[in-house]
């Protein structure tokens, strides 16, 4: 039930387009649009413009697949590439490869902590994305692990990992994730320095709110 909303929720009407260029692209933008090339399974690259909001909307989270309306016919299409402007950081131009239910597709996954390992520790997670291979209408949005009360001296590779229903790994089963050590004097010392210094800022601040405020008299 979740892929059949997730499916509805990326339905979104294409327009095909024949103007190219940076002049027609930044035409389509400043409407509110976005140009985007489809290519892939041997067909000759169709290009189109895709509604902004909703693409905006939908991106947000990585490893799209888009079912598009192309002047009346369906198209699944996977986001493979998104470009945008380095300083506004507004989406310039997508790139869409053409997939098909069943197909298998590999994809960069995000990989999400949850929980805190045992006190006296510092849990660094070196590895943020695993490559997967999936389903392309079932594409895992992350992968999640649990390092709740871990111990100094655990470590999580890849190949420990319980990967979301129908995904293989890609990655090198290897691939440090997350490294579980135990805390430092230095580590101890900058904490109990960023401590002081937000006791420090909390008087201070107290003792600006207690200060009496100085009258049009006084002065």
């Amino acid at each position: 039930m979740a892929d059949d909303n997730k499916q509805g929720a990326n339905q979104l009407s294409a327009e095909p387009r024949d103007s190219f260029g940076k002049g027609a692209a930044r035409k389509i933008r400043a409407a509110g649009k976005i140009p985007a090339v489809i290519y892939g399974h041997g067909t000759d690259p169709q290009h189109v413009t895709l509604p902004g909001h909703q693409v905006g909307l939908i991106l947000r989270k990585a490893n799209q697949v888009l079912d598009l309306d192309i002047s009346g016919k369906s198209q699944l299409a996977l986001v493979k590439d998104v470009q945008k402007d380095p300083v506004r950081q507004i989406i310039e131009h997508l790139d869409l490869i053409v997939v098909r239910k069943g197909e298998k597709v590999t994809i960069d996954v995000p990989v999400h902590v949850e929980g805190e390992a045992a006190a006296g520790t510092n849990a660094a997670q070196d590895a943020n994305t695993l490559s997967l291979e999936a389903e392309a209408t079932h594409i895992p949005e992350r992968i999640i692990v649990n390092i709740e009360g871990l111990e100094a001296g655990t470590q999580i590779l890849a190949k420990d990992l319980t990967l979301p229903e129908g995904s293989t790994l890609i990655s090198d089963p290897d691939t440090l994730v997350i490294n579980v050590t135990a805390e430092t004097e230095q580590d101890l010392g900058e904490t109990e320095t960023a401590e002081e210094t937000t006791g420090a800022e909390g008087a201070a601040a107290e003792g600006d709110a207690e200060a009496p405020a100085e009258t049009d008299a006084a002065e």
